[in-house]
C-alpha cells in the first residue's frame, strides 16, 4: 500500500490491521431546506436563502418537509436497511459558529433506518459492508476561512444559506479494512445515492461529505484500537490518502512506545498529513434530549412499500443487467454505471444502434474524455444519444472512418450540430472507389521503392509507409481497409 507523507518511512503495516467506519453526510435533493421553506439550490450571495427557522431566532418553530422524510426513507431502502415505524428527532447540543440554534435538530436513540448494508468488491474479492444507522438531520452554515484552512485562519466568515438544508447521516459499521476500501465504498455509496434520485452527491458543493474513524490493531487481535477522527476529506482520492497516512501515523506512535489519543484530526490536503484539532466528544457531551417542538414520525407500511416500489433500478443490478441484455463486459457495465444519466445515455443509444459494444466504446472514450478535458456534466453538453447513433451509422456505412468520426464527434460535442451536416459541410465522406484508391496504391509503391523492398523481404510493418502516403494524399479521406487489400493485391505476400 502507497503511503502518504513522511511518516510511512521505514512504518511496516504488515502486522497490524487497520479498522475503519465512515460518517458520509448526504445533502437531499429538495427544493426547500428540511424545517422552513428557504431555497436549498447551491451558491447566491451569503445569507440571502435564510429566515427566522433555519437561523434560529426566538419563537420561530419548525416544520418537516415531507419530500426530505420520502428521501431520507428512500436512502435507507436503497441501503438494505429496516424503517422504523415510530421514530422522534433530536436535539444535539453543541457550541459552533455556524450552528445558529447551537443545537442541531438530529436523531440520536430512534433514527429512521437501521441494519442496511452495501456490498462492494475489492481485488475481486467482494465485501458486504455493514450499515449501522441512516438518520436524517439538518445541515450547519458554512465557515469560510480567511487562511488555507481552518488552523491556520486569522478569522473566518459564515454563510448561512446551507443551514438548514436536509441530510442523511450514513453511518457504517467498523467492516473497512483499509483506505483502498474506503474509497471503493465511497464511490458505492455515491452511486447508489444519485440512482435513487435522493442526491446529486456533489462533492465539490459538499452535498457529500465523509468523516472518517479509524484505529489499528495487532493482526489477530478481536479488541478495537483507539480510534481517531479524520475530517476535510474533499474528494475519494483525499479519503484515500488521509486514511492511507494515519494508518502509517498510528502504527509509528504505537510502535515507538507511544499510545492513541482520541481526538478528531484535519486532513490537510496540501501538506499530505493530518493534524490533532481537538479531543473527540462522545455522545453524552452533546446532550441529547428528544426535540420538543417536532412531533415522532409515524409511518405506516404500506407507506414504506410505497416509497420502496418508488425506487429505480439501483447500480449493482443496472451493471448486472447491461452484461445480460448487451452482452457487455464487466469493466464496461462498471465504467457505465459510474451514474445513472450515463446509463441512461448509453441504454438510449443502444436501443437504436445494432452492436451496443462498438456504442460503449465511444461512450466510454471520445465522450468521457471529452467530458473530463472540458469539466462538464453529460447534461451540460449538446451531444445526445440520437446524434451518437447518427454518427455510428457513418461509421458502419463507409461514410467515414474511424479517424474522421473522432475529429467529427468533437464537433458534435461543442456545437451539438448533428454528424451529417458537419460531414456534408466539411467534405469528409471517405473516398471508397476502387480505381481511384487503386491509382493511388500504384503512386505510392512507385514514390516508396525502399519501403516496398523491405515488405517483399519480409517486413510486413513497411506496408504502414505506404498506407500512410494514400492517407496523406487524401487527407484522411481514403478508407483504410480498402487501401490496405489494394495494396496486399499489388504487393503480394511478404517474402515473395
Amino acid at each position: 500500500m502507497a503511503l502518504a507523507g513522511n511518516v510511512s518511512k521505514g512504518v511496516d503495516l504488515s502486522r497490524w490491521e487497520i479498522v475503519i467506519g465512515l460518517e458520509i453526510h448526504v445533502e437531499l435533493l429538495t427544493d426547500s431546506k428540511v424545517f422552513c421553506g428557504c431555497a436549498t439550490d447551491f451558491g447566491g450571495e451569503p445569507n440571502t436563502r435564510v429566515c427566522p427557522v433555519c437561523l434560529g431566532l426566538p419563537g420561530s418553530l419548525p416544520v418537516l418537509n415531507a419530500k426530505a422524510l420520502e428521501y431520507a426513507v428512500k436512502t435507507g431502502l436503497a441501503l438494505g436497511c429496516e424503517i422504523a415505524p415510530f421514530s422522534k428527532f433530536d436535539r444535539k447540543n453543541y457550541f459552533y459558529p455556524d450552528l445558529p440554534k447551537a443545537y442541531q435538530i438530529s436523531q440520536y436513540d430512534l433514527p429512521l433506518c437501521r441494519h442496511g448494508h452495501l456490498d462492494i468488491e475489492v481485488n475481486g474479492e467482494k465485501r458486504r459492508i455493514g450499515i449501522t444507522r441512516v438518520h436524517l438531520e439538518e445541515e450547519t452554515g458554512k465557515s469560510l476561512h480567511a487562511g488555507t484552512s481552518i488552523v491556520d485562519s486569522p478569522y473566518t466568515l459564515l454563510d448561512y444559506n446551507r443551514a438548514g438544508i436536509p441530510l442523511v447521516e450514513i453511518v457504517t459499521e467498523p467492516d473497512l479494512r483499509s483506505p483502498e476500501e474506503a474509497r471503493i465504498f465511497l464511490e458505492e455509496l455515491k452511486r447508489v445515492v444519485e440512482f435513487a434520485g435522493v442526491s446529486d452527491v456533489k462533492m465539490e458543493e459538499g452535498s457529500l461529505r465523509c468523516d472518517a474513524n479509524i484505529s489499528v490493531r495487532p493482526r489477530g487481535e478481536t479488541r478495537l484500537g483507539t480510534k481517531t477522527e479524520v475530517k476535510n476529506m474533499n474528494s475519494f482520492r483525499a479519503v484515500q490518502r488521509a486514511l492511507e497516512y494515519e494508518a502509517a501515523r498510528q502504527v509509528a506512535v504505537l510502535e515507538s512506545g507511544g499510545r492513541i489519543e482520541q481526538e478528531t484530526r484535519h486532513w490537510d490536503e496540501a501538506a499530505g498529513v493530518t493534524r490533532g484539532m481537538r479531543s473527540k466528544e462522545q455522545a453524552h457531551d452533546y446532550r441529547y434530549f428528544p426535540e420538543p417542538d417536532l412531533v415522532p414520525i409515524v409511518l405506516t407500511p404500506e407507506q414504506i412499500e410505497k416509497w420502496r416500489q418508488e425506487l429505480p433500478e439501483l447500480p449493482a443490478a443496472r451493471r448486472e443487467r447491461l452484461m445480460r441484455e448487451y452482452g457487455l463486459p464487466p469493466y464496461d457495465a462498471e465504467i457505465l454505471t459510474t451514474s445513472r444519466k450515463l446509463a441512461d445515455f448509453f441504454e438510449e443509444a443502444a436501443r437504436q444502434f445494432p452492436d451496443p459494444k462498438m456504442v460503449s466504446n465511444w461512450v466510454m472514450g471520445e465522450l468521457l474524455r471529452l467530458l473530463k478535458a472540458e469539466g462538464k456534466e453529460l447534461d451540460q453538453v449538446n451531444v445526445t444519444p440520437a446524434r451518437l447513433v447518427g454518427l455510428l451509422q457513418l461509421i458502419r456505412a463507409g461514410t467515414i472512418s474511424g479517424a474522421t468520426a473522432k475529429e467529427v464527434f468533437e464537433e458534435m460535442f461543442r456545437t451539438g450540430q448533428e454528424a451529417a451536416a458537419i460531414v456534408e459541410r466539411r467534405g469528409l465522406q471517405q473516398i471508397s472507389d476502387e480505381e481511384t484508391i487503386r491509382q493511388l496504391v500504384q503512386k505510392a509503391i512507385a514514390a516508396n521503392p525502399e519501403a516496398v523492398e523491405s515488405y517483399r523481404k519480409g517486413k510486413e510493418k513497411a506496408i504502414g509507409a505506404l498506407v500512410g502516403q494514400v492517407m496523406r494524399e487524401t487527407r484522411g479521406k481514403a478508407n483504410p481497409q480498402l487501401v490496405n487489400r489494394l495494396l496486399l493485391e499489388a504487393l503480394g505476400k511478404p517474402g515473395q
